[in-house]
This record gives C-alpha cells, structure tokens and sequence, in this order.
C-alpha cells in the first residue's frame, strides 16, 4: 500500500543523528556542515517505488553534487522482517544505481521518527542554514506510470535552494511503500 510523506512544517530544523555507513564508519549532518544544501532520503532496497527512480537518484545528485549539494540517504526499515533492506543489499543497490553518496543505516528507527519520513522514498532538503526548504517527491514516476524518472520536481526545489531562494508551495508529497516499522516504533 503507497504511503504519502507527512510534510513536515517548512523552516523546521535538521535534526542531528550519527549513523552507520554501509561503507564503514559513522556519518552525522555536521559532517557537511559548509555545505549550501543537504539532501536526506529514506530510502530502500526492495521498494517498487525506490526502485523505479534509483538510477535517476545517483544521476540527480551527481549532478548537484558539483553545485554544492551534500546527500545522505538513510534506510530505517526493520531488516529482520525485510532482509532486502540489510546493508549487504543495499551495498548492492548502491552500486547498481550509481549513488555517489553517503547510504546509513537506522536500525534502532530513532532517525525516521525524528525526521518524521514515512514512505521511502522520502525527500527533505535543507537550506546553508539547516532549516527544512522542501519536503515531497522527486518527480512524477511511479511504478504503473511512464513518466520520466528525471527528478524535475527535486531539481527546481534544489535550484531554488543553492540560489538562496524560498522553494515555492504547494509541495507534492512523496508517494512510496511505508517505511517497514519495528512493533511499538510505529509514529504516533
């Protein structure tokens, strides 16, 4: 069942966290913290949803990478119940789609619940400041559509934010597979 994003408030701030890479060592926000823009995705492996857009996912933030962007993706899912989302296959994924960045691993859930994702994919973008400039999808592709995965909704809000600019509402929500909670971690 396809789960939209929340969207938290506008303005709210990064929450910090220090996470697991599945490449070793452990990756917080202030690592970036010069930065002009920070992308967090909660991603996964095995959701039709992430899968249809991961290859377009590495190219974007590639792209933005030489602009300045930072990106972190996080994967929260309860691995126990979905061991497609255990860090061996997400290395896997990684590699397939190209991503360039940062892929964290949340096993205690703690930073989905902070953040308050709840679909992957979940897109917030934050501005030089840390604050959130816009939360929702990344473009219009889905699993039963033919849409382009070119990431056209993300870009416009990230060229906004590396030219110092309000994104403008209405955002789209995110639309993807719910993030696969531990029992008692669901949000409240």
């Amino acid at each position: 069942m396809a789960i939209s994003s929340f969207m938290v408030p506008l303005g709210t701030p990064a929450p910090s966290f220090a996470l697991p890479s599945i490449d070793g060592g452990e990756v917080s926000p202030e690592d970036f913290a010069g930065a002009p823009a920070l992308l967090v995705v909660f991603l996964s492996n095995h959701c039709p949803y992430v899968r249809r857009i991961e290859h377009a996912i590495g190219a974007v933030t590639a792209e933005y990478a030489a602009r300045g962007l930072t990106t972190v993706a996080i994967c929260s899912n309860d691995v126990v119940n979905y061991p497609d989302d255990g860090a061996d296959h997400l290395r896997e994924q990684a590699k397939r789609a190209g991503f360039g960045f940062p892929y964290l691993v949340d096993e205690s859930q703690e930073v989905a619940r902070a953040y308050r994702a709840a679909c992957t994919p979940d897109f917030f973008l934050y501005d030089a400041e840390r604050r959130l400039a816009y939360r929702g999808e990344f473009d219009g592709a889905r699993p039963r559509n033919d849409l382009p995965a070119d990431g056209s909704t993300l870009r416009a809000a990230l060229d906004h934010v590396l030219a110092g600019e309000t994104v403008p509402e209405p955002h789209t929500p995110s639309l993807g597979c719910g993030v696969k909670w531990k029992p008692g971690n669901e949000p409240g």
